[in-house]
């Protein structure tokens, strides 16, 4: 896990991130952590991107870094996305990273695979593992036959012919 943090420029806020952090990943016996600050991360997803796996970062940094995430792979519409509440004291939020796509709205154009990839974060927070494998097994036959690809994965598909062969593989 990868925290980040501007720590050393917002001095009165950010340690305390970085010391939640670090309590929580105390707590979990799988969990390794690191902390950086969210400029040198950046660099270090431009670089290295292969090394991360799950990022934790408050509102500001995560929406910029995600984003930035999901560019490197070369199409914003593929990236899940999840905000846990790891206590499950209150309600956990999950979307792609595109969010909404209002610029692209009704033109079949959008990538639906970041919608069903965030499901499966949802359901392994849910507990539900069987369901995550399921959607994750029907996306990779998508992704890698270039009938089933949107134009921003150099396709012709469009959102619902993506949509109807993620759900004909599920079926």
């Amino acid at each position: 896990m990868t925290s980040a943090a501007k720590s050393n420029g917002l001095v009165c806020t950010l340690p305390v991130w970085d010391e939640a952090v670090a309590e929580r990943a105390a707590g979990i016996r799988t969990c390794g952590s690191t902390s950086n600050t969210s400029i040198a991360l950046a660099a270090k997803c431009v670089l290295k991107q292969e090394r991360f796996d799950v990022g934790v970062a408050s509102s500001l940094f995560g929406d910029i870094l995600s984003d930035l995430a999901a560019a490197l792979t070369r199409s914003i519409g593929i990236a899940p996305s999840v905000n846990l509440d790891p206590t499950r004291q209150f309600p956990s939020m999950a979307e792609p990273v595109h969010g909404s796509g209002h610029d692209i709205a009704g033109r079949g154009i959008a990538n639906p695979i970041g919608a069903f990839w965030t499901a499966t974060l949802m359901f392994e927070h849910l507990g539900d593992a069987d369901a995550a494998g399921a959607v994750i097994a029907a996306i990779e036959p998508i992704l890698a036959d270039p009938a089933t690809r949107t134009g921003d994965l150099q396709g012709r598909a469009s959102t619902a012919e993506v949509t109807d062969a993620l759900v004909a593989h599920l079926r």
